[in-house]
């Protein structure tokens, strides 16, 4: 029987059948309740067209050289005050991707042997576009929307280009990134330094400038203000500011600690981890003193890490030097189009998240009002007797809008929905929301099956998906839905 207020194409078998092989979800906490599939009903078993699922990222242990036509460019700078990469890649990066790898067999996508022949039509189409002396960013976005290859740092250059860090123009990139990144060191050392450093810098300065006489053959005490002095709580004294910035710069501490515990290359003992982890506190503080408005939310290490991650793997050595510069830059840029998510004032306002949730439901309403309804009202046991209670978007949607779905899927899919969400010219914004509904339809049968303790369990524990296939379903809700 077709569904009422369902499009055609929604009102196929694909939509009422679990997925073939489901595995265990991506993350590494025993507890997370495992999703067994449903049991199919009996409707013909057959799939529509699918595009065939992305390769994960390649594992290997040691990067491959960059290309003749990638070496050949010049050192990518940045536009727009973007500017970000700070560190060298080197071999303990190998070790990352190990485990990146081992995270991807757990949420069931086997590693790719190498790259599909659609991949290296794909990186020869790229190369091409990105040597041109001015870049297409037209034709870069339709190339980037269906997933980018992951090596030869196509996607670190292509992100940057796609954030406006980088102009079009080639010939501009080498001065644009020489001046963003001397102006994010630049911020490093006047807003990294405490009150002492700044207290000797200014004596310093007075005492340069005043003349010498004979008349000060006695040294004397330094005056003290009363900004200057530790205990002072005025709004101007840099000791009281400096306090307040020790509780957000321990926050930022203990929440980049947890940033992807199961990758090496954000967690462990190395060096090369540590090294990894300054830098991404380094950015969210800085950024954090820029922007007092915003200041730093939690949840903002785990959007700044799919950034620093492509930018430092760069197989260039002199980009990858740099990401912590082109790293800002680019989480500045990317931030702009979701600062109001961020500003708790406006939660209530037109522009505020609960705005947005809201955009999602009846995002839903229009393509599948079957299924809004289910979760409208759905039935909560208490005590043994039954109540209508709805699955209020927030229980989930929260978390995947303010972190642009990092937390649902491994970290190599995650970048493969940043490939899309960075090249839609219509901003992130719709397009996040588009994918984020086009993930409550792709689990439709099960969500219309489940009473709400099943339905918010498998929302919070979203299973393994095809991510081709789910953002090849979000680009079908482009369209407006015919009734």
């Amino acid at each position: 029987m077709v569904k009422k207020n369902v499009p055609d194409w929604l009102n196929s078998s694909l939509w009422t059948t679990a997925p073939s092989s489901p595995s265990p979800s991506s993350s590494d906490d025993p507890s997370k309740p495992a999703i067994s599939p449903s049991k199919t009903t009996g409707e013909p078993n057959f799939e529509p067209p699918i595009p065939v699922r992305p390769p994960t990222v390649t594992r290997e242990e040691q990067p491959p050289p960059p290309p003749p036509s990638l070496s050949q460019k010049p050192e990518i700078k940045d536009k727009n005050s973007r500017t970000s990469i700070t560190s060298n890649a080197n071999s303990s990066s190998s070790s990352s991707i190990d485990k990146d790898e081992d995270r991807d067999g757990e949420n069931g996508a086997s590693p790719a042997a190498g790259p599909s022949a659609e991949d290296i039509t794909k990186q020869a189409q790229l190369l091409t576009e990105l040597s041109k002396k001015v870049v297409n960013v037209k034709e870069l976005r339709k190339i980037a929307s269906q997933g980018l290859p992951d090596g030869a740092g196509i996607r670190s250059t292509v992100w940057k280009l796609l954030l406006g860090y980088l102009s079009p123009e080639r010939s501009q990139w080498s001065s644009e990134l020489a001046k963003k990144r001397s102006q994010y060191k630049i911020f490093k050392d006047e807003l990294l330094m405490n009150p002492s450093e700044i207290t000797r810098k200014l004596e310093k300065s007075t005492l340069d400038d005043e003349p010498k006489s004979e008349s000060r053959c006695v040294l004397s005490r330094s005056e003290i203000t009363h900004d200057e002095h530790p205990l002072s709580l005025g709004k101007t004294s840099v000791w009281n500011q400096f306090f307040q910035d020790s509780e957000i710069i321990e926050q930022i501490d203990r929440d980049v600690k947890r940033t992807h515990p199961d990758l090496h290359f954000f967690c462990g003992d190395s060096s090369f981890a540590n090294s990894n982890q300054e830098a991404l506190k380094s950015i969210l503080v800085v950024f954090a003193k820029l922007n007092p408005g915003i200041r730093y939310v939690q949840g903002m290490n785990e959007i700044l890490a799919p950034l620093y991650y492509v930018f430092k793997s760069d197989p260039d050595e002199d980009m990858a030097a740099c990401a912590e510069a082109d790293t800002f830059f680019c989480f500045v840029e990317l931030l702009s189009g979701f600062r109001d998510n961020f500003c708790q004032q406006l939660d209530n306002s037109v522009v505020g998240i609960r705005s947005t949730i809201t955009k999602l439901s009846q995002l839903l309403k229009e393509h599948d009002e079957e299924l809004w309804r289910h979760l409208e009202i759905t039935a909560k046991v208490r005590d043994g007797s039954s109540a209508i209670e709805q699955v209020n978007p927030q229980f989930y949607a929260f978390r995947w809008i303010t972190l642009l779905l990092t937390q649902e899927f491994n970290f190599a899919d995650s970048l493969h929905i940043w490939d899309t969400l960075l090249s839609d010219p219509e901003g992130p914004q719709e397009t996040l929301l588009r994918i984020c509904c086009a993930m409550l339809i792709l689990i439709r049968r099960r969500l219309l099956a489940g009473d709400f303790t099943t339905i918010l369990k498998l929302l919070q524990n979203y299973p393994p998906t095809n991510i081709r296939h789910l953002l090849y379903v979000a680009n079908k809700l482009r369209h407006v839905p015919t009734c």
